[in-house]
């Protein structure tokens, strides 16, 4: 026994053949935060750079399998869910998250993959804002997935300060909109913590290496509140994690490359 105390951080998420979301990238970013990553496969995906070619949907009680197995044995510090595929798997992820009293939650409300296709049955979004939302720590969201959220049509500062206000209104306890889908030289995001709002801004990076990358900002803000950071601060620390992965992209397939995950180092701690 060496005396040190691991934190764990468990995903719940769909698994991408390509490895650059989901999953994989969950674990990665996990690994790279001195972490160690559990998972609960909600479904698997065929996908590579292009595209989601196929899907299948785990059933939600195999799910809540997976998390009963994790829990019960090795623990979990902070949790991060991401596709969740059906309004059955949400139900069966809540009763287990609540069930357990798991309190670092963050919820990545994903609905669509970097190329467009749907990772979320639209008729869940209700069931997500109703169920999961509002046990979050902190909710994720970029900006189609916060329109989705509150069924309004955001425009500018004011627009993502509202959408922000009503997420929270949902029963989160905080959220992070994130403006990677917005114009302009500079990215940023934006979190309300239900009394003020934090501005997070870095200059925008253009790549086509950025598949992953909701996945992996809110698998960084896991990993730092599993190691015990404020919210604030893992938000941070989150925002220049990915921007160094993002200036590190992978250019590998014909589509959508991965973000670097690992910043560049291999596995024997030189640099590439």
């Amino acid at each position: 026994m060496t005396g040190v105390v691991t934190k764990v951080a468990l995903t719940i998420a769909g698994s991408d053949s390509g490895s650059g979301a989901g999953v994989q990238a969950d674990l990665k970013t996990f690994a790279a935060h001195g972490v160690y990553g559990t998972c609960a496969l909600t479904a698997v995906t065929a996908q590579n750079t292009r595209a989601v070619t196929d899907v299948e949907i785990l059933k939600p009680k195999f799910v809540q399998s997976q998390i009963d197995a994790v829990v019960s044995d090795i623990g979990v510090d902070a949790v991060k869910t991401g596709m969740l595929a059906t309004e059955s798997i949400i139900v069966a992820v809540t009763e287990r998250l609540t069930g357990y009293g798991i309190e670092k939650i963050v919820v990545d409300p994903v609905m669509f993959a970097k190329s467009g296709d749907a990772l979320l049955d639209p008729s869940s979004v209700s069931a997500l804002c109703k169920l999961l939302v509002p046990i979050a720590f902190v909710v994720t969201p970029n900006l189609p997935e916060a329109e989705a959220l509150t069924g309004i049509s955001i425009e500018g500062e004011e627009g993502i300060k509202d959408a922000a206000r009503r997420i929270v209104d949902l029963g989160a306890r905080a959220v992070v909109v994130k403006g990677g889908h917005d114009c302009g030289s500079d990215s940023t995001d934006w979190l309300y913590d239900g009394q003020q709002f934090s501005r997070f801004s870095t200059n925008r990076i253009e790549s086509d290496n950025t598949h992953g990358t909701g996945c992996t900002f809110a698998a960084a803000i896991a990993a730092r509140l599993a190691m015990g950071d404020d919210l604030f601060s893992a938000i941070d620390i989150a925002k220049k994690y990915l921007t160094a992965a993002l200036k590190r992209g992978i250019p590998i397939g014909k589509g959508y490359g991965p973000v670097d995950h690992f910043l560049g180092v291999n596995v024997w701690g030189k640099e590439k």
